[in-house]
């Protein structure tokens, strides 16, 4: 077809799997922006020509797909085209981070359709927190415009740790005085819409897997850095989460990496001033940002982010070689202070790893979402969850 090999999964045409089947069918065609035949469904999904057939009316008459143009295969008549349509269901995400809460509204396709963001509240204070995020929802929603009954839910991507199945974030570094709490079930309570909690590095590689950098692999590792640092992995299509949901710390690979420690050591080496002393998580990024900004100009400033990148680099080759990720993705709310220098540093250092010989080649980029990757990929947990394929819905219960 001309196209780009995309990882597209195979259905099943057992009778009890409609439901598996028809997100197979609808992942396919939004995978291809400029549409699918029915017979180009059929040899992409492995599902028989007649359901197919029956699942693309299903889609077409719950307005989930559309009929758009003619293509010509060179015999016969031109073939239908089917693509999704964007403006059917929408996803809202929230990414909760100790610097600034992040808000988005995407489409079917993934594509960001409004935003807000509000700084964190300095005060450890989770109730006021929690009564800011219910009324910014509501004004995000207000203003995006969006018939509030296609709204499919909303995701929360959180800090670390979180007890998935209470909905609860436990006590997270740089949010003093949180404990335990509910914010899934606050927040559910506060919108009448179903809330999905997840881990933001987890979050953030589906946003990736969904509309980023990974679209077109089902093996890689996201690296997110913002106020802390953290590895989201995927492995044949699926996100690896865990016995509690907490996968993804770095420090035990040496890599972990937090604004703080960076401006602390600017700090201590006298790159920075002592009015860049954080004392907060907004106020460390404002120190990255002119940490980076020396970076070019004083070699000590730049040997600082450096050393981080190597650090980091030897995580993240450890770690692709484990799971034998094809792909690692860089990304989080304070990236672009470090992309220059850590793009200079660490593909060579996963092409040069010792840990295994190589088999295939492992690329290093940057994200495709950008810096509300956490916002973005806590829309994309909902988004994944309602209508991606999972195989684990086939097993017998």
């Amino acid at each position: 077809m001309g196209r780009q090999q995309l990882t597209i999964r195979r259905g099943t045409n057992l009778p009890r799997m409609g439901d598996f089947n028809e997100s197979v069918v609808l992942d396919a065609i939004r995978r291809v922006p400029e549409g699918l035949s029915r017979v180009e469904l059929a040899g992409a999904t492995g599902l028989s020509a007649q359901t197919v057939s029956n699942i693309c009316r299903r889609l077409l008459d719950h307005g989930l797909a559309r009929e758009t143009g003619k293509k010509s295969s060179g015999t016969g008549k031109p073939r239908t085209l089917l693509q999704v349509s964007p403006e059917a269901r929408f996803a809202v995400g929230v990414h909760l981070d100790p610097a600034v809460i992040t808000y988005v509204v995407l489409d079917l396709l993934g594509r960001v359709v409004t935003r807000l963001r509000t700084p964190t509240p300095r005060v450890a204070d989770p109730d006021h927190t929690l009564a800011g995020i219910s009324a910014s929802l509501q004004t995000l929603i207000e203003e995006s415009g969006v018939p509030r009954e296609r709204i499919l839910g909303v995701g929360i991507a959180a800090p670390g740790p979180v007890d998935m199945s209470a909905g609860l974030v436990v006590d997270p570094p740089e949010l003093e005085g949180w404990g335990r709490v509910p914010l899934r079930d606050f927040l559910s309570a506060e919108t009448g819409l179903p809330v999905l909690l997840d881990k933001d590095v987890i979050a953030a590689a589906t946003a990736e897997h969904w509309a980023g950098a990974a679209t077109d692999t089902g093996n890689f590792l996201f690296f997110y850095l913002g106020t802390g640092s953290g590895m989201g992995l995927v492995v044949e299509d699926t996100v690896l989460r865990g016995v509690s949901g907490n996968a993804g710390e770095v420090g035990g690979l040496g890599a972990a990496c937090t604004t703080r420690a960076m401006v602390d050591e600017g700090i201590q080496l006298g790159v920075l001033g002592h009015e860049f002393t954080p004392l907060g998580p907004r106020d460390a990024e404002r120190g990255l940002a002119e940490l980076s900004r020396l970076a070019e100009e004083n070699a000590t400033a730049g040997d600082i982010i450096d050393r981080w990148a190597v650090r980091v680099g030897r995580g993240v080759a450890a770690a692709a070689t484990l799971v034998d990720a094809e792909l690692i993705v860089f990304g989080g709310p304070i990236w672009t202070h470090l992309r220059e220098r850590f793009l200079r540093i660490i593909p060579d250092m996963v092409e040069q790893s010792p840990f295994v010989k190589k088999i295939h080649p492992t690329k290093v980029t940057s994200t495709g979402v950008g810096e509300d990757v956490g916002a973005v990929g806590a829309a994309c947990l909902v988004l994944d969850r309602t209508l991606s394929a999972r195989p684990q819905s086939l097993l017998l219960r």
